[in-house]
């Protein structure tokens, strides 16, 4: 049984995202927490010592909050019937990524799907603040749903890595376990560097081949150029349904969040982004 959190700020592009995680797991047993962090919507003096419930105190936005979640509970088991599927609800006075943390240690959470934010007449994705530290903060895998994507089941997936990471710290067996749900191609995609591979690098890209020796897989070695620009390019000539990345201390990922870079370079990519997380 997965276990997964859906954050909502009760946009339809929050509310896409939602969707988009019930007809990924149509076929398994899960567990969805529809949840929704908040701050006060104006100061009050008792938000300082803690929630106004704790002291009997109204909260009419928490009310207010509860309301808009079962309306969108109600309306995914309307649209989306599903015996194996079941849903709470859950609304909090904090910060969304600490709520998440909390949430996914307390529920032994797999994974947290949430939408993006596009930028406005351009195709680069533009990762809303909250997604950016949701996945800076958590130690579980993010899953972030470009507005507006229509559903396509992941038979391929694209994963650029530079062999520089030591798999078994990047919770790879999620991604292993979770490609076969639908039987995905895994598409690993290296750019070459001009010096080759160093000991560490051939050492973990020779794991890694061990590890997907019985998988459905194909590698890639591409010549020295920008990664971002590489991945762009294959993307463009290889249609893939979600592009999956590792998230460590120096990976492309951290480039991908700097302003300079999306700007200068782009990064065009309108399908689903799946994030794992690097526990060292």
């Amino acid at each position: 049984m997965l276990r997964v959190i859906l954050p909502t700020d009760f946009s339809e592009n929050a509310y896409n995202a939602i969707t988009y995680a019930v007809k990924l797991l149509e076929h398994s047993t899960a567990v969805f927490y529809v949840m929704h962090a908040y701050s006060p919507p104006a100061y009050r003096m008792d938000y300082t010592f803690g929630s106004p419930g704790q002291f009997g105190l109204p909260d009419d936005h928490r009310y207010q909050v509860e309301e808009e979640l079962d309306k969108i509970r109600n309306r995914i088991e309307t649209e989306f019937p599903n015996t194996k599927h079941t849903y709470f609800t859950h609304a909090a006075l904090n910060t969304l990524e600490d709520e998440i943390e909390s949430m996914s240690v307390k529920e032994h959470v797999d994974f947290v799907v949430m939408g993006t934010q596009g930028a406005t007449g351009a195709k680069e994705i533009i990762f809303g603040s909250n997604t950016v530290r949701s996945i800076d903060k958590l130690k579980i895998p993010v899953l972030a749903v470009p507005a507006a994507f229509a559903y396509t089941t992941p038979h391929n997936m694209l994963f650029p890595t530079d062999y520089e990471v030591d798999y078994n710290k990047a919770q790879f067996p999620f991604l292993l376990n979770f490609s076969k749900l639908w039987h995905s191609k895994l598409h690993i995609l290296h750019v070459a560097h001009p010096d080759g591979l160093t000991a560490a690098q051939s050492d973990n890209k020779t794991f890694l081949e061990g590890k997907l020796l019985e998988r459905n897989t194909e590698f890639y070695d591409l010549p020295d150029q920008e990664l971002l620009v590489a991945i762009d390019d294959f993307l463009k000539e290889n249609p893939m349904e979600m592009l999956v990345m590792v998230k460590n201390k120096h990976s492309l990922i951290e480039k991908l969040f700097m302003e300079p870079v999306i700007k200068n370079i782009g990064f065009h990519s309108e399908i689903p982004f799946l994030v794992l997380p690097y526990n060292p």
